[in-house]
């Protein structure tokens, strides 16, 4: 029996209920007037930009913030930036950063907690793989009998544009996971965007998912969609699902993960394994961490008031399965095993779905080269 692959994209507080009006098309000359209309209504705007060498996400203040012209090229190992020949605002796969930062941050004071933000998120640009994994930590943060209050706090309200993925990158397989390329659910607004020569240009075709994304689209230049521009949408999606870097195996993975707990291919990876933790970082649903306590006599401050801090950790790490005075998984083979098993397997068990949406990430950002799909292939070929 298949395993289901597909996350459920049910997050926490949702936007609203989805919608289904018919689409509208907009130039790309328009974009602000939808970035203006979101930020009026009080939301901090947070998009792709050029930082660092890579595609990251941060504050935008405007279309123009975000990496015209540019795309990136990945493989295991391996990420670079180059030019296109057209000027899409979004036209590469994804990044280091995922949207875990903003609403799951890599350090934060639980005790006394931190108030939220100020203003509530608005991310422009979220692929269907990052919908699927925001919708899986919000299962983990807010789906059991003690839902995380700071998770909350972040995630409350957040405002999502969403945008189908019209160029995979060579370490994607979000298609074979079931999580993409194009947007289901999730989503306030879903854009495609459309590159043809022509009148028609450079222009967008917008959905609305709730009623709030519908409010907003009112307040921008719009026509209705042709079924010319529909058809182009439709194109974007397919052409992006039949162009994916990896594929993950078409097999029942609990089964084949849990019934090869001894096989030679963890010996094999394990020698090539950093243990550097890079995969679970760049994961966009990984979400292990740990917490510290300071009190005023550790800080150097007799009259501090004490504090607790989270920040993420990893499985990666040796202390991570300490337990009783020592480490359960002291080799790199049984942390390797455990996070691969965890992530396709017993994940499933915990929350229903795979913790894997197929983003590609870990593999490109292993500086070993560790491609997870490889590894299943390659117990799969012996099993």
């Amino acid at each position: 029996m298949q395993p289901q692959r597909t996350p459920s994209a049910e997050p926490g507080p949702q936007p609203g209920p989805q919608l289904e009006p018919e689409p509208v098309v907009f130039g790309a000359g328009a974009l602000d007037q939808l970035l203006d209309a979101i930020r009026r209504r009080g939301f901090r705007l947070v998009g792709p930009v050029l930082k660092d060498g890579a595609i990251c996400y941060d504050d935008i203040g405007s279309a123009a913030d975000l990496p015209a012209g540019w795309t990136d090229e990945q493989a295991p190992g391996t990420y670079r930036l180059r030019r296109r020949d057209d000027g899409a605002l979004f036209g590469y796969a994804v990044g280091p950063h995922s949207w875990k930062k903003y609403l799951f941050p890599p350090a934060a004071r639980l005790l006394p907690p931190e108030p939220p933000p100020d203003e509530p998120f608005a991310f422009i640009g979220v692929r269907a793989c990052e919908l699927n994994a925001i919708a899986i930590q919000d299962r983990v943060f807010l789906g059991g009998r003690h839902p995380d209050p700071q998770y909350a706090g972040r995630r409350d309200g957040a405002f999502i544009v969403a945008v189908n993925c019209g160029q995979p990158g060579g370490t994607c397989f979000c298609a074979s996971m079931g999580a993409g390329p194009r947007v289901t659910s999730g989503f306030d607004i879903a854009l495609t965007e459309l590159l043809t020569a022509g009148d028609a240009g450079h222009r967008f075709l917008a959905e609305a998912g709730t009623a709030r994304g519908a409010e907003v689209l009112r307040e921008v230049e719009v026509l209705p969609a042709g079924e010319a521009d529909i058809g182009a949408a439709r194109a974007v999606s397919e052409h992006a699902a039949a162009s994916m870097g990896r594929v993950m195996p078409e097999l029942d993975l609990r089964d084949l993960l849990t019934r090869n707990y001894d096989h030679p291919r963890w010996d094999d990876v394990a020698a090539r394994c950093l243990s550097c933790a890079n995969c679970t970082m760049v994961c966009p649903t990984c979400f292990c961490f740990s917490v510290e306590d300071t009190s005023g006599l550790s800080s150097g401050d007799p009259a501090g008031a004490p504090e607790r801090h989270r920040s993420w950790d990893s499985c990666f790490t040796l202390d991570h399965s300490y337990l009783h005075g020592g480490p359960v998984r002291v080799s790199a083979r049984s942390r390797y095993r455990q996070w691969l098993t965890h992530k396709l397997a017993t994940w499933a068990d915990q929350f229903g779905t795979p913790g894997c949406v197929g983003c590609g990430r870990c593999i490109t950002w292993c500086p070993a080269g560790i491609d997870i799909t490889e590894e299943v292939a390659a117990i799969a070929a012996d099993s």
